[in-house]
């Protein structure tokens, strides 16, 4: 498996990774509008043997340091559980570090998100429209992130969902 950075050529194979992973095109559409308004800080995909079939998307998030949203990550209905979106996550995870941002938000199943280091107590401080147990981050940063002031939210294509 190779985990890379997407290139303008990946975007047929994502549109079809997030059409088939997940029930309606919400997701599909989400990426359409982030990447229409710019607001796709990176996108990294999983290729398995010349086959595109994973996918994980960072956007900006508004919040008072920098801070990404992890949304959506999906793999084809084929290849899930073998490792992929945590590796996807895992990549996405470092190369955030390695940019320099403070944090990161994902709003997901905590089961899931928690072995990455996500929690929803890290996110809890912090005013944002989906708070509760399934928004949950992680700090970045080598202390804990940035005292709450004001709202951390998505970027504005999230609204659409």
């Amino acid at each position: 498996m190779i985990i890379r950075i997407a290139m303008p050529a990946d975007r047929l194979h994502i549109d079809a990774i997030l059409r088939e992973a997940f029930p309606g095109p919400q997701e599909a559409d989400l990426v359409t509008r982030l990447e229409d308004d710019g607001d796709v800080v990176f996108s990294l995909v999983a290729d398995v043997d010349g086959v595109v079939c994973g996918t994980v998307i960072f956007s900006p998030m508004t919040a008072p340091f920098r801070a990404l949203g992890l949304a959506p990550l999906a793999v084809l209905p084929d290849y899930q559980n073998q490792g992929i979106g945590a590796a996807l996550t895992h990549e996405g995870i470092e190369l955030a570090r390695v940019e320099g941002w403070d944090g990161i938000f994902v709003l997901g199943d905590p089961h899931y998100y928690q072995r990455f280091g996500f929690l929803a107590e890290t996110a809890a401080p912090y005013d944002n429209p989906y708070a509760g147990p399934y928004l949950m981050a992680l700090s970045l940063l080598e202390c804990d992130m940035p005292a709450a002031v004001g709202k951390v939210d998505y970027a504005k294509a999230f609204a659409q969902l």
